[in-house]
């Protein structure tokens, strides 16, 4: 029934274990008792195996559509792990270790208090200092970007004009040699 000696073997042990821890002596049809356990021991042990045999496939479905990140996604990660941390970093110790306990480690605020053997309101407001302090980094980051951003800009802006002016400076010469050479 179950194709598999060593499923067969373990059912059996379990079958014989339940018959002897289940009062065997006032059955009266013993050998049918025994076999109506056994049936009942192996659809339940088909029934598992069968469950069991889903799952391990549905896994190996979710695992094959779940290809390999690439260097470059790996590389963002990475940066982006270090860039957090350099932010973490420019909070005061009391603030960073609410933030990373509740938004590092995904504990609850009730849990924070115990491990900080602080009060539960402290463990709020200084979240919410936090939360207000990374905002602010934050901008300031954005500040900078956009700063560097118009920086670059002008650069190239000016650089096109140099080059632009060059290149004027270039066809007047050419025509004025195509005119002079055409009289």
């Amino acid at each position: 029934m179950l194709r598999n000696a060593s499923d067969a073997e373990d059912v059996c042990q379990e079958v014989f274990m339940k018959a002897l821890t289940s009062g065997w002596e006032q059955v009266e049809f013993l050998k049918t008792w025994l076999m109506r356990i056994t049936v009942n021991h192996c659809l339940n042990h088909l029934r598992k195996n069968k469950s069991r045999w889903m799952k391990e496939k549905m896994l190996l479905l979710f695992q094959r559509e779940q290809v390999e990140p690439s260097i470059l996604t790996v590389v963002e990660q990475k940066e982006s792990e270090d860039e957090w941390k350099r932010r973490l970093a420019k909070l005061p110790d009391k603030i960073r270790i609410v933030i990373t306990l509740r938004y590092t480690n995904d504990l609850p605020l009730a849990d924070i208090a115990d491990i900080l053997d602080i009060p539960l309101g402290t463990v709020k407001s200084r979240l919410n200092r936090g939360l207000k302090m990374m905002r602010v980094i934050l901008d300031e980051l954005d500040d900078d970007l956009k700063l560097s951003e118009e920086q670059s800009v002008k650069r190239n802006s000016s650089l096109g004009r140099k080059e632009g002016e060059e290149l004027g400076e270039k066809n007047k010469r050419s025509n004025e040699s195509f005119s002079a050479a055409g009289r």
